[in-house]
């Protein structure tokens, strides 16, 4: 699944609310990532934006373990380390205070840009038709484009 592309511009989204109010009712902080909580419960939190998906990142250095394992690489690992990107899926308000995010949003990348990406969340744009969707993503510049990335450690 491609989960970048540029971003798109703000289309007009006349079931926003009951967009935000089915996804909010349904969103379970229990299976968020922990280190991640306070930033989903952030993005719940605003009036013209709701959190859609998130991951805090993983990296798994071997078949047997857990694919949502939060422990860093190990420090003696020699090898190769299959991560799966970090990110943050979120729908925008097409309003003042959602472009004004969405453009805040689309400045941090400038924190590691070989690392850091913002862009469209195509996949809902296109599956579950939630238009206005944008991620943020840290994954390496070269495996932008892909859900996860074998590395070496």
């Amino acid at each position: 699944m491609e989960t970048f592309t540029e971003p798109r511009e703000f289309v007009e989204n006349p079931v926003y609310s009951q967009d935000r109010q089915s996804t909010l009712a349904a969103l379970d902080m229990d299976s968020i990532d922990e280190p991640i909580v306070d930033i989903v419960a952030g993005f719940a939190a605003l009036p013209h934006c709701f959190p859609l998906q998130s991951c805090y990142g993983h990296f798994v250095c071997a078949p047997e373990q857990d694919s949502r394992t939060l422990e860093p690489v190990p420090p003696d690992y020699t090898g190769l380390v299959r991560y799966r990107i970090a990110y943050i899926a979120f729908c925008l308000e097409n309003s003042y205070r959602g472009w004004v995010l969405r453009e805040t949003l689309a400045r941090v990348p400038a924190i590691d840009l070989g690392y850091v990406q913002f862009g469209t969340a195509d996949w809902f744009w296109k599956r579950s038709l939630i238009v206005n969707s944008y991620a943020l993503q840290v994954e390496p510049v070269a495996h932008q484009l892909k859900d996860d990335a074998i590395l070496e450690a």
